[in-house]
């Protein structure tokens, strides 16, 4: 049986649905961050997977994560977005 050539293959959707992650991203980028409640929400994992995100996914991406215990809630919130980078 031949190979398909690339124009033969199935065609390639171009937008796509934001990440877990993305949303993550998302909803710690505005300056009042968000609680575990709201990264649980957002996201639908557990609460340690969201402590792993942001002590390695996002980290890895270049952001960096801070927290400030305010009251009885901590509030995470992405310090400073990444820059673009050029090449």
């Amino acid at each position: 049986m031949p190979r398909k050539s690339k124009a033969e293959a199935a065609p390639v959707s171009t937008s796509r649905a934001p990440s877990k992650l993305d949303r993550l991203i998302a909803i710690l980028l505005p300056e009042d961050g968000a609680d575990m409640a709201a990264m649980i929400e957002a996201t639908g994992w557990q609460a340690h997977s969201i402590r792993g995100a942001l002590a390695g996914a996002l980290k890895k991406r270049g952001h960096t994560v801070s927290s400030e215990k305010i009251g009885e809630r901590r509030i995470w919130r992405i310090a400073a977005p990444v820059e673009a980078v050029q090449y």
